[in-house]
């Protein structure tokens, strides 16, 4: 058992590795069924426009999920822009500010100002007691992001979001294969939204979905993702270009397939972090709940200041030395980057939690790439 802060930057391994280890290096499937696929859609000649491998897609993620509606995006931000705008958002929503950036953007990119808020220091999400306080006459939503493959507090914030007639989004770009007291993430509130990045568990090179459960708003964004074109010549509702296009979806099935496989590395990754790196002082790595869905894609450490011999930025120091590519996330916290460090320039003292979190966030790596033990 490891029992040195130096000890991260071996992870059970050799002082050094021979091959470079970062986070986010992507989960790749079978590339003989890949290619396969990729040979399948040239033959068809259908490279975009709800082409079959789409639709496929977007099946199987409904039946993952056990949702009514999954709808492919190009990537997760448009789909999250498209979903808000789909359902009307105005004014001021709730987000905390301790998410990837896409999240705020999202919302300033349509004129809505994200009003931030703080987070729980034990699960890094949105703390429902901090809410309320917030809502405004000029409050249409609240946005709860789900982090590291856990879920936000989802009831409460239901609760609350019924309670002021708020409309409810979920950031879900973490949170792919993953379950709610025994439900999976993507059936919740108005909608939810997945990330299909490079760098996420499930991958399509780039993709993103919708998953809704109201049929109304189903509709809506898919007329939204295309341009707003409800048939031939038929222009129905202002749109984008939000489509996922078949070789992205050929990539996501692919993934898909090889979903369990990812898991089990992940898993066996995380158990290997722990027995590591569990009795460090100053180290308090992020736990799953088991008895959860969970696929395990990220390994987060706790750097406490107050207790550790070295700060995180330190110990990110020493790791990349040694060829292990560790990351800080979502440092320095949304509030403190622009154009909202302008324009709420007082914002940390209302978020002292961030702060604090930003701070001490370690990620680790794991996946296909990264086998320990």
């Amino acid at each position: 058992m490891k029992n040195s802060i130096s000890d991260l930057a071996i992870c059970g391994g050799p002082p050094a590795f021979n091959e470079t280890l970062h986070v986010g290096r992507p989960n790749i499937g079978n590339r003989k069924i890949l290619t396969d696929y990729f040979n399948e859609i040239l033959d068809n000649r259908w490279l975009t426009n709800n082409g079959p491998f789409v639709q496929k897609f977007e099946n199987k993620m409904a039946e993952i999920i056990g949702v009514r509606h999954c709808i492919a995006m190009c990537n997760g931000t448009v789909a999250l822009e498209i979903t808000i705008r789909g359902l009307g958002l105005t004014g001021e929503v709730i987000v905390p500010a301790f998410t990837f950036i896409a999240t705020a953007h999202a919302l300033q990119w349509q004129e809505i100002t994200p009003v931030f808020c703080d987070i729980d220091p034990l699960t890094h999400t949105i703390d429902p007691l901090k809410i309320e306080p917030m809502i405004t006459p000029k409050t249409t939503g609240i946005i709860g992001v789900h982090l590291w493959g856990r879920s936000c507090e989802i009831n409460e914030l239901n609760e609350i979001a019924q309670h002021h007639n708020l409309k409810i989004i979920f950031d879900a770009a973490h949170a792919f294969g993953c379950s709610y007291n025994g439900r999976m993430i993507g059936s919740f509130g108005d909608a939810e939204i997945f990330s299909f990045h490079a760098t996420k568990f499930i991958n399509s090179f780039e993709g993103g979905m919708v998953a809704t459960n109201n049929d109304e708003l189903a509709t809506k964004i898919r007329l939204m993702k295309n341009f707003g074109f409800a048939g031939y010549d038929q222009v129905e509702y202002i749109g984008t270009n939000g489509k996922m296009n078949e070789i992205s979806a050929a990539m996501g099935l692919t993934s898909l397939e090889s979903m369990q496989d990812f898991i089990d590395i992940n898993y066996k990754n995380y158990k290997q972090y722990r027995l590591e790196l569990g009795d460090i002082p100053g180290v308090r790595l992020v736990d799953y709940h088991e008895k959860e869905k969970n696929n395990y894609q990220y390994i987060v450490a706790e750097i406490d200041p107050n207790i550790s011999p070295l700060t995180r930025d330190h110990i990110i120091h020493i790791l990349h030395a040694e060829n292990v590519l560790a990351r800080r996330y979502f440092y320095p916290g949304c509030h403190k980057m622009e154009p909202y460090r302008s324009y709420f320039p007082h914002s940390e003292l209302l978020l002292p939690e961030t702060e604090n979190i930003a701070k001490k966030i370690l990620i680790l790596p794991t996946g296909t790439s990264c086998r320990l033990g």
